[in-house]
């Protein structure tokens, strides 16, 4: 049973397994994508009635742009047509969207999207849904390192003043906490390149569920995971 006085702030998701679960069922790909696009309406609405304050999803790395242009085309596709869909219903429901990652390089109609999105939902203060699109944590930490270099070299900063705080000042995630857990769905067990810097701490829940098939009952079988698991931060 869930302690809804103990509902992690923060909750990371790698949404894996949508092409499996097309293949499974004798299905186009695309088919997989467009039923992981429901699965993650129905997350994001629990989210946010649990209390989860902010909701980060893995959507596109920046590691996807191999996959066929079949695919990302498609991909990015759904994209617009759920932020079309749900803009509405997440602003009514005071959901705030934020892009981590390198957005702007997508096809400029979901980078339209994107942007009535953030524009749309910036001034709602209910539950935070930041989608990592165009993102890879490595990448995002060469981002910071670059962005403190050019500070020292213009005499901004000195070497030894750089901090743990510094470099998290230039991160995608810069003014939110680090995520309490990250769900991986489909029973692959590895970070692929999400949330390198921020998950030093985080809980790591691993499910053999395809994600199409990650319901709320499932959101709330890893919560309860993570709620019976104790956090040391690295001490007794």
């Amino acid at each position: 049973m869930i302690d809804f006085d103990r509902i992690p702030a923060h909750v990371a998701v790698i949404m894996d397994g949508n092409g499996r679960w097309a293949q499974s069922r004798n299905l186009p790909h695309m088919a997989g994508h467009n039923a992981g696009m429901l699965a993650l309406k129905e997350i994001v609405k629990a989210s946010s009635t649990m209390g989860v304050q902010y909701l980060t999803v893995y959507a596109f790395s920046t590691e996807n742009w191999k996959r066929s242009m079949e695919e990302v085309s498609g991909i990015f596709k759904l994209l617009v047509l759920y932020i079309e869909k749900e803009l509405k219903e997440l602003h009514e429901n005071n959901v705030k969207v934020k892009i981590l990652g390198d957005y702007e390089k997508l096809p400029k109609d979901a980078v339209k999207s994107l942007q009535r999105s953030l524009e749309t939902t910036k001034d709602n203060s209910g539950l935070q849904f930041n989608i990592a699109l165009n993102y890879g944590g490595r990448d995002e930490i060469l981002r910071s390192v670059k962005k403190l270099a050019m500070e020292v070299e213009a005499g901004k900063l000195k070497a030894e003043e750089i901090t743990e705080e510094t470099i998290v000042k230039y991160l995608y995630t810069a003014g939110i906490p680090d995520p309490d857990m990250i769900i991986r769905t489909s029973g692959e067990m590895r970070l692929s390149n999400y949330l390198l810097w921020q998950s030093a701490y985080s809980e790591f829940i691993f499910t053999d569920v395809f994600w199409p098939d990650f319901s709320k009952k499932e959101y709330e079988k890893t919560i309860e995971i993570f709620q019976n698991r104790k956090r040391r931060f690295g001490g007794r």
